[in-house]
């Protein structure tokens, strides 16, 4: 008996020892998965990040995010498909168009209890968590820590909500939000698990409240001007003559700094004052028109933007610096995005909506030591409908078959598919609403695009190769006929693909009763 006994004993014992050899071998190979680090700004134009080279590089450089280009991959033909916030986090959320996601503008709520891709990367054993602006007027779900801004939150001394609670800070917003996510690395997270980080910044959103340390940079600079700052819209239709985001009609005294946030507490209302009130006597004294007053503008508006990017650039660099201070670097994707681009001055606008180039690209950066090649460019056609799949394929996790997007991990790796898209679907739907950009849906390739503003009845033709600026319509060219003709039909295509309904119900959807 007692033979007996200590064979089984020692049977247990050794099925224990494979038992927990089993359990450190599934613990050491969801150490190896990558973390996923998501930086994403809110309005961050590709024109404002030095890395794309544009007429800011030189005054207003961002050596953060540049970092990621350098030591990571640029994408140069990256879009988005519907350029206005909220409905731009739903599709990123879901992988889905906003037609079924059910956001397709500002006002809607975003249905929580849908698939999203942090619920998958939860099933897969990730660890998720998301900080700073959430802007989907529902309390977010598919994460293990939330801490988010309500609505677009303030950039002085924000509420943030942990659920339903709310929870108020001291301090500028961008520093905040960075402060929270790396605490929840350093200190909240199961360090057991791999991780998906979606760090999430107000800035550089209108009003453009820049941290008070950087209040007077760029007081020296001339900031240099679009080639189409004073442009007269002679070459497009009634959609770009009627908008209502122009810097010389649309901006106001708060955009431009002539009234000082409420928000601020009596010290930041001195520092604040010291450097705006002397700027802003100088200005009422110098009683500006015309084309020096849009130009007044213009200098106030891009340096408030500029200012609020400095912050987020050198928060991008605090959590590099952690990451390679941690050991997670070598072991962590780092994505920096935005929602969608926007205008800086070009056209003589701000803000975003409209499917031309500045509005429609978004910038798009990563790093990944090991898979993506240091310095290295892709020009492929990505859309914020491929993130969703992305992060999921990055984690090993699954790829449901009704989302919409593509993962871009091939060409992190430097491997375009063979059937890899030639065309890109965009649909904006939020009119009659601020700043007045009709409903429009068209589609782009690398060499052209046709935009339909649908409640108009108004077709536009862009030749992106001999217009890049996309300042005359060539729609009625009888030379472009067959170019119309061959998009059209793949714009049906495309409808059909991703099962887009006739818009006319739309229509009466965004009547004033």
């Amino acid at each position: 008996m007692n033979t007996r006994r200590n064979f089984l004993k020692t049977v247990a014992l050794g099925a224990a020892a494979a038992g927990a050899g089993r359990t450190l071998l599934a613990a050491d190979e969801a150490k190896k998965r990558p973390n996923i680090l998501f930086i994403f700004s809110d309005d961050h134009a590709f024109q404002a990040i030095s890395a794309y080279g544009s007429r800011l590089a030189k005054v207003a450089p961002t050596p953060n995010i540049d970092r990621l280009a350098k030591e990571g991959m640029i994408f140069t033909r990256s879009y988005v498909t519907n350029s206005i916030c909220a409905p731009c986090r739903a599709v990123i959320q879901t992988g889905k168009h906003s037609h079924i996601n059910g956001v397709l503008d500002n006002r809607q709520r975003f249905d929580a209890t849908q698939q999203t891709f942090p619920k998958l990367l939860q099933k897969t054993g990730y660890q998720t968590a998301i900080v700073g602006k959430w802007h989907l007027k529902a309390i977010p779900t598919g994460y293990d820590y939330s801490e988010v801004l309500p609505g677009q939150g303030n950039y002085y001394n924000p509420t943030m909500l942990i659920g339903p609670k709310r929870v108020k800070h001291t301090g500028y917003v961008t520093d905040i939000v960075t402060d929270l996510g790396l605490d929840w690395l350093k200190n909240k997270r199961d360090k057991s698990k791999p991780f998906m980080l979606m760090l999430q910044h107000k800035a550089p959103h209108r009003r453009w409240n820049p941290n008070l340390k950087h209040l007077n940079v760029f007081d020296d600079v001339e900031i240099p001007e679009p080639d189409n700052l004073f442009d007269d819209y002679a070459n497009r239709g009634t959609a770009a003559r009627t908008q209502d985001m122009s810097i010389s009609k649309t901006m106001g005294g708060a955009d431009l700094k002539l009234v000082a946030p409420g928000t601020l507490n009596p010290e930041q209302k001195k520092a604040w004052d010291a450097a705006y009130e002397p700027k802003n006597a100088k200005f009422k004294a110098a009683n500006l028109t015309g084309k020096d007053l849009i130009r007044w503008k213009y200098q106030r508006y891009l340096k408030d933007y500029l200012r609020c990017i400095r912050s987020v650039d050198e928060n991008v660099g605090r959590v590099l610096k952690y990451l390679d201070e941690s050991g997670l670097a070598k072991n962590t994707v780092v994505i920096y995005s935005s929602d969608q681009g926007f205008y800086l001055g070009e056209h003589g606008w701000f803000d975003k909506r409209f499917m031309y180039k500045e509005s429609f690209r978004t910038p798009l950066l990563a790093r990944w030591p090991g898979v993506i090649k240091p310095g290295s460019t892709n020009a492929d056609l990505v859309q914020n409908l491929d993130y969703a799949q992305t992060f999921l394929d990055i984690a090993g996790a699954p790829d449901p078959a009704d989302m919409q997007g593509a993962s871009i991990k091939p060409l992190m790796a430097g491997k375009t598919p063979a059937n890899w898209r030639k065309s890109l679907y965009y649909h904006y739907y939020e009119f009659p609403a601020v700043h007045s950009v009709r409903r429009h849906e068209g589609v782009a390739t690398r060499t052209h695009k046709l935009i339909h503003f649908y409640d108009l009845d108004e077709w536009e033709l862009y030749d992106l190769k001999k217009d890049p600026n996309e300042m005359t319509s060539r729609y009625a060219d009888p030379a472009c006929a067959s170019v119309v003709a061959d998009l059209k039909k793949e714009l049906i295509r495309l409808k059909k693909l991703y099962k887009v309904t006739d818009p006319t119900p739309l229509r009466q959807r965004g009547k004033k009763k």
